[in-house]
């Protein structure tokens, strides 16, 4: 009597997953970037935070730091890191074989990220402890505020980077696609300067980019000077930023290579 094995989405991603870690872990400058990279360039930041006139903020150098590190984090072990293996994916043909089989396209998607998203939250952590520690910024005033907004930045850059990939017409490419975006949040996100020290009208543009929300969740909760008003509204701008992505790849990612 034969057997019939039942597979779950759940099982099939884990799988996928598996396997994705595997081969991270067989390229050298993709584990590099993800790794090392958000973890030495946020300690560089000290001194530029110890220059910076925090007055009236309610923000210190531990605060100021700590949840650019994180930010960092999002930008090469979770974004950058996933868009070339989209790309990469995507011109080996394994997409397009993985979509012959029992996984639906949610779950190559998701499946792939897995190991990107899982980097990324050791990663948090580690940095989180690490920055709390060395830079005596004591535990957050409001944990479920820095939780919401590491999720919110986990989800949001997976899917930002499946958009990016489908822009990329091969694995170099894609490395170039996201450099604006990761340049843009660098210099507008508060990563470098915090949107607090901003002038106004230059605070208010910087607020809707995709990476500020999540910095003002982390932030605010660290610091414990985010309003619950405030808190709602990077919220939806999170949810907003992620909507629209996830809209962007059921519309246009590839799952062939572009000829």
């Amino acid at each position: 009597m034969s057997t019939v094995t039942v597979t779950t989405p759940a099982g099939r991603m884990q799988a996928l997953a598996r396997a994705e870690m595997t081969l991270i872990g067989r390229n050298k400058g993709t584990l590099f970037a993800a790794l090392f990279v958000p973890m030495v360039i946020p300690f560089s930041m000290k001194e530029a935070a110890n220059g910076m006139d925090l007055k009236g903020t309610g923000l210190d150098v531990g605060t100021v730091v700590l949840p650019s590190a994180l930010g960092f984090s999002l930008l090469f072990a979770v974004y950058s890191a996933l868009t070339n293996v989209y790309a990469a994916r995507r011109e080996e043909l394994v997409l397009k074989r993985l979509r012959t089989g029992e996984l639906r396209d949610p779950e190559i998607l998701a499946g792939a990220a897995l190991p990107s998203v899982l980097i990324g939250v050791v990663q948090c952590l580690v940095l989180a402890v690490g920055c709390a520690v060395l830079l005596d910024s004591g535990a957050p005033s409001a944990p479920h505020l820095v939780v919401l907004g590491i999720a919110a930045g986990l989800v949001m850059f997976a899917a930002l980077a499946a958009v990016t990939a489908s822009f990329s017409r091969s694995t170099e490419s894609a490395q170039v696609m996201s450099m604006p975006l990761i340049l843009v949040s660098m210099m507008g996100s508060g990563l470098f300067i915090p949107l607090e020290v901003m002038p106004d009208k230059i605070a208010s543009v910087c607020e809707l980019l995709p990476l500020s929300p999540v910095i003002e969740l982390i932030r605010g909760g660290w610091a414990g000077n985010l309003s619950a008003w405030d808190a709602l509204g990077a919220a939806a701008t999170a949810v907003a930023w992620t909507v629209l992505a996830v809209f962007a790849v059921r519309r246009w990612f590839r799952w062939e290579p572009r000829h």
